[in-house]
């Protein structure tokens, strides 16, 4: 992964940029991975967010409502 150094070298900025390089592309992998499951997700909770709402205010409608019965004399 990384080269062993002895004691005596010294780190230039290119070894540290590579480094750097390295791991924000691994980063930008794993983001790039993750988000269509994040926003699969995403759909999917909110679906059933909103159609738990409807069927729990739906419930509640037809508790509250009045029955009206009509008649004919």
């Amino acid at each position: 992964m990384t080269p062993t150094r002895g004691p005596g070298e010294r780190i230039s900025l290119d070894d540290i940029e590579g480094q750097l390089r390295s791991l924000g592309g691994t980063a930008q992998a794993v983001v790039a991975e993750s988000r269509t499951t994040a926003f699969a997700a995403a759909v999917v909770g909110g679906a059933l967010a909103v159609a738990s709402v409807y069927l729990l205010g739906r419930r509640r409608g037809r508790r509250r409502s009045t029955v009206l019965e009509i008649r004919r004399v």
